[in-house]
């Protein structure tokens, strides 16, 4: 069956588009990735959204405008990695706006941005959509999703595999090995913290717009890094939870930006981009540390996805920090790096139509495992 994911992730830089071939057994399926395609957002409309991600009120009006304009954007990339329509299903994740994770208080929800019966509409077949809700519903953390499809794409080696993505938030996949007394644990994931969102943030104030991201880490590369300050910036709360956690840049904005600059004082500002790059790497480490020490799982690969996998200060500094594994791009495998998660939501759609269950208590906390998403056709 061929489908097509779409994915926006928290960096809001655009919509990544693939075309994605399925079949066998859900858990370990035959798949092929047929074409990838990138559509980024217009200037104004990435502003607009990282903006309302941070918290900055709108009126129902402008969000409903909004809404239309991501839907739109969906449609663009759609029609980039499949011109000639030979997908028969999409699964498209929306534009997180809003995150909120359970607590002792309070449940979970997650704010999606997305007109999915638009977007059916525009490009004339059904869409899966939706995908956080039920595992919220049942008491989960809604994220992170890609583990368990990470563990179906990629599968299982000779000992515990990691993966991580870095997008504007750092998620960890843990896939146990394919043999020995640890086969049998279940696959783990979590949000570890921030990856690139601070990063970009910090590059467009102290650009004046002018860059969104360190490219090739430049400015990293020309500072140097404060351990001093990011050891103290480990013992913050969030980075003191054990999993299933989850994350967004509703708390790694630009208010906590704002406040970490404000701790750095007056730091040159590459010194800044050092700190804030090596600070992605160390949450990272940390949580592996803590996994060697508390589960006894010790992971003998990393294999990085997303932009911040072109980022050769921050692979560099996940090298030295991670000690004794090997870091390495997800390209090196067959999975290309910048279309791994739309991958995943193609592969969510794909399950959702297959009946099979998207999520893993283990992973998300809640109660049971659920096939995931809501379908709409064309009018």
């Amino acid at each position: 069956m061929l489908c097509l994911g779409l994915m926006s992730g928290t960096s809001a830089d655009g919509v990544d588009a693939v075309l994605a071939r399925f079949q066998g057994a859900p858990d370990r399926p035959e798949w092929q990735l047929l074409s990838h395609h990138h559509s980024p957002y217009p200037a104004a409309l990435r502003d607009e959204l990282v903006r309302i991600g941070q918290g900055e009120p709108r009126p129902a009006a402008a969000l409903l405008d909004l809404a239309e304009a991501v839907t739109e954007q969906q449609a663009i990339a759609a029609r980039g990695a499949d011109p000639d329509q030979r997908a028969s299903l999409i699964g498209c994740h929306g534009q997180t706006l809003w995150h909120r994770p359970p607590s002792s208080t309070r449940r979970g929800a997650s704010w999606q941005l997305l007109q999915a019966p638009l977007l059916a509409q525009l490009l004339v077949r059904p869409v899966v959509h939706d995908f956080r809700s039920a595992d919220l519903a049942l008491g989960g953390q809604g994220a992170p999703l890609v583990p368990r499809a990470d563990a179906a794409l990629i599968g299982h080696g000779d000992g515990w595999r990691g993966v991580l993505n870095l997008g504007g938030i750092a998620n960890l996949t843990l896939i146990p090995p394919r043999s020995g007394p640890q086969r049998r644990e279940p696959v783990f994931g979590w949000d570890c913290g921030p990856a690139n969102s601070l990063i970009d943030l910090a590059m467009e104030q102290f650009s004046d717009g002018q860059q969104l991201f360190d490219r090739d880490g430049a400015m990293a590369a020309a500072g140097r890094c404060d351990n001093d300050v990011i050891q103290r910036w480990l013992q913050e709360p969030y980075f003191q939870l054990s999993p299933p956690k989850s994350t967004g840049r509703e708390c790694f904005g630009q208010e906590d930006l704002r406040r970490r600059l404000h701790e750095l004082g007056a730091a040159p500002t590459v010194n800044a981009v050092a700190t804030l790059t090596g600070f992605t790497a160390a949450v990272v480490a940390q949580d592996l540390d803590r996994l060697r020490a508390d589960r006894n799982v010790h992971i003998l690969e990393l294999l990085v996805a997303g932009g911040g996998c072109r980022n050769p200060v921050l692979m560099k500094e996940l090298q030295r920090r991670c000690r004794g594994l090997a870091v390495r791009a997800s390209d090196q495998i067959g999975l290309a790096a910048e279309a791994r998660e739309a991958l995943v939501f193609a592969l969510l759609a794909w399950w959702h139509h297959r009946g099979h269950s998207g999520n893993a208590p283990a992973i998300t906390g809640a109660t049971r495992e659920a096939c995931l998403g809501v379908r709409v056709a064309p009018a």
